[in-house]
């Protein structure tokens, strides 16, 4: 859904930069929450494996095909903030190495695909995991939904845009049922990805995920007859194996990256995306734009020069996982060193002390327990 320069005016698309400039302005103070020592390291990650996935076009329909948007996967891994942040490196990255999705679109790209998708999947998984039994299960079931409504939930946004914007004298209706259908049919192969990648993470590190956290069961007290949440466990320290098995998930999820970018990609659908085909048969298309950067040397996802298609778009996509993990990881470094910078004294003092209940006990719950405890005081 990357959308070309020309599709949009130029007043509708400075109106998109604005709202992009300040959803990642927010998204950079709220990732600093979000980007602790499990978190940060995987950031980076996502971001280049939202890449590599995104060079796999998938058949969805007769003549058209789909790939992943990421926002419901970034934003259940790392968190909303940290997943719009996410996207929007790897749409600045597809726009400036590999012009893919227009320079003056950007801003409409990162709404679409990094704004809309991350706010409504994050908002819908959220709603389900609380109606869900607190399950490892209901997390990747919540997670399968939410990819999924979040891609037509795109497909809208850019037709609004397009009703607003549009440089082509095309019928919205027509747009909208174009859009919609097909991308309702892409959303079930994004959620299929987006459920099997977090199902695997949580498999091995449900830490990982920040989607997973505070699904433990609240230990209740009875306090002269009523009962009342127990205090909250002082958090342990992660174990070294622990550390151990996040250097693995993350040197997996790299290699992962690499071979399907490098590798898996060359047998990718060569059919238009839904955008693709949407505007080529309602006729949107007919005042795109040349992209700014289209001589670039890794245009069209090829290494310039390399006569071979196999080893060309292999070796443009494993430049693009490098240099994405690379630049996000920069970026989530330092707006986690921004944070540690920002934290006083104080505020370090307070998170370290210890609390402590005269006369109970608690035990703290893990990820599907059901039923509440409680202890007599």
């Amino acid at each position: 859904m990357h959308v070309p320069d020309g599709f949009i005016n130029a007043p509708t698309s400075a109106a998109t930069g604005v709202i992009a400039a300040g959803a990642i302005a927010v998204s950079l103070r709220g990732a600093r929450r979000e980007l602790d020592e499990r978190t940060a390291p995987l950031a980076g990650l996502v971001a280049a494996f939202i890449f590599a996935v995104q060079m796999l076009n998938f058949p969805v329909a007769a003549g058209t095909s789909g790939h992943l948007l990421g926002g419901a996967l970034a934003a259940i891994l790392v968190g909303p903030y940290t997943g719009v942040l996410c996207v929007s490196v790897v749409l600045l990255m597809q726009g400036i190495l590999f012009a893919d999705g227009g320079l003056t679109a950007l801003g409409v790209n990162i709404t679409n695909m990094a704004i809309v998708t991350t706010v409504v999947a994050y908002a819908l998984f959220r709603g389900l995991v609380k109606v869900l039994p607190r399950t490892r299960r209901s997390v990747t079931a919540a997670a399968f939904v939410a990819a999924l409504v979040s891609v037509p939930a795109a497909a809208l946004a850019f037709t609004l845009m397009y009703a607003i914007g549009g440089t082509t004298d095309v019928s919205i209706g027509k747009v909208a049922t174009a859009m919609i259908g097909v991308h309702v049919l892409i959303g079930i192969g994004e959620a299929v990805i987006t459920a099997l990648t977090v199902g695997a993470v949580i498999a091995v590190r449900p830490d990982l995920v920040y989607g997973a956290r505070g699904l433990t069961q609240k230990l209740k007290l009875r306090v002269n007859g009523e009962l009342v949440d127990a205090p909250d466990a002082e958090p342990e320290p992660v174990p070294a194996a622990a550390r151990t098995s996040h250097r693995k998930v993350w040197a997996a999820g790299l290699v992962a990256s690499l071979v399907l970018a490098g590798f898996v990609s060359f047998y990718a659908s060569a059919n238009p995306d839904g955008l693709e085909k949407v505007a080529a048969d309602h006729g949107i298309d007919k005042k795109a734009e040349e992209h700014a950067v289209a001589g670039s040397p890794l245009a069209d996802y090829g290494v310039e020069d390399v006569d071979d298609a196999r080893l060309s778009g292999g070796l443009a996509g494993v430049i693009g996982v490098g240099v994405t993990v690379v630049a996000g990881t920069g970026v989530f470094w330092a707006v986690r060193r921004r944070r540690t910078d920002d934290t006083s004294p104080s505020e370090t003092s307070s998170t370290t002390g210890t609390s402590s209940t005269t006369g109970t006990t608690s035990t703290t719950g893990t990820t599907g327990t059901t039923g509440t405890t409680s202890t007599s005081v």
